[in-house]
């Protein structure tokens, strides 16, 4: 099954059910034990910096166990697997000293998660699609490092775009059949990865759909570069994203209100991945896999989803009973485009018609 056809099975499934992604790779990763050997594996032994904690240069040094989580998570029952990819972009990489080394990571996480569901559908024709995860970065384009230099900033957008660049084109030759710009906390780091991604689709001639998920950091319902979700959703809306939705920070509790907020006026399929709660004292995640089941449920029962998985803290068990609980379940209601110009700063507005 090719690209093409992979995708125009996945949307024929969308428009029936609710569709499964997986869960978090970081949680699962924690049980394998890794040493900092282990990051390092044989490549990158004389290498100035230690590697431990990244996680996306596994897919290097530590395939076989990358491979091992993306098999737990199908095996889990989900149709969408996420590549190992959340920072492999210069920026990120740079903490690490490793950004020569960005696109390979890429290209090589993409193709273990192709590799992963394709072994999958040959034995039971059910199709997978592998989304490439492309994360926040770890600077801000909106807002100052520093309370005291409001208009420092340490990285621009041209800059940040032609990484997201080399980022996408290096998930596209892996073969990803989408293109996942989640943990949004800063719009225009999103702008700028989306202008990173049609430079790709430019260069390669190869177009993937779109999928924007943002981050509300706290009860106050606003990301942290201070818009809504119905803002964050006006100012994504140009890019006729194939979903949206919300992930991370906050656990599937405080998500509730803020995902009802997004389904209400997004004009696309809509994904929510909540953390397992937020992080105890210990720095672990409260919410069992029976206990996030039933925020599930009654999501699904309100019409409020269209694809679901799961991010920090989550594991195969929690994806297998939040797939039983949308289990059935129609998926929510795509609404018919609103026409009305629609602008947003840090609110929204509509124009009148």
């Amino acid at each position: 099954m090719n690209r093409a056809q992979r995708l125009a099975a996945l949307n024929a499934e969308l428009a029936k059910r609710i569709l499964i992604l997986d869960g978090s790779m970081g949680a699962y990763l924690q049980g394998f034990g890794l040493t900092t050997n282990d990051f390092h594996g044989t490549r990158f032994v004389e290498h100035p910096m230690s590697l431990k904690g990244d996680n996306d240069v596994l897919v290097l040094t530590q395939p076989e166990t990358i491979a091992k989580v993306h098999e737990a998570y199908v095996a889990a029952g989900i149709d969408i697997v996420s590549t190992n990819t959340f920072n492999a972009t210069r920026i990120s990489q740079g903490e690490y000293a490793l950004e020569d080394v960005v696109y390979e990571i890429n290209v090589e996480a993409a193709r273990l998660a192709r590799e992963v569901c394709d072994r999958a559908e040959a034995q039971d024709g059910k199709p997978r699609a592998v989304a490439g995860s492309i994360g926040p970065t770890t600077k801000l384009l909106s807002m100052s490092p520093e309370v005291g230099d409001p208009g420092r900033r340490d990285a621009d957008f041209d800059g940040m775009a032609k990484g997201y660049e080399e980022q996408v084109l290096g998930l596209i030759e892996g073969g990803a059949d989408l293109l996942l710009i989640e943990t949004v906390t800063d719009t225009l780091n999103a702008k700028s990865a989306l202008w990173g991604a049609w430079e790709a689709f430019d260069r390669t001639g190869v177009e993937l759909p779109l999928w924007i998920s943002g981050t509300i950091t706290d009860r106050s319902g606003r990301t942290l570069s201070g818009q809504t979700v119905e803002a964050f959703y006006s100012s994504v809306r140009h890019a006729d994203p194939w979903a949206v939705g919300l992930n991370c920070a906050l656990g599937p509790a405080d998500m509730r209100a803020f995902l009802a907020d997004l389904a209400r006026v997004a004009e696309c399929a809509v994904s929510a991945y909540p953390n397992a709660g937020l992080p105890n004292a210990m720095g672990g995640y409260d919410e069992t896999p029976h206990s996030m089941e039933d925020h599930y449920a009654e999501w699904a029962r309100a019409g409020l989803l269209n694809i679901a998985g799961g991010c920090c803290g989550t594991t195969p068990e929690h994806i297998e009973h939040m797939k039983h609980a949308v289990e059935g379940v129609a998926p929510r209601k795509i609404p018919v485009r609103d026409v009305r110009l629609k602008l947003a700063g840090l609110e929204p507005f509509t124009a009148a018609a």
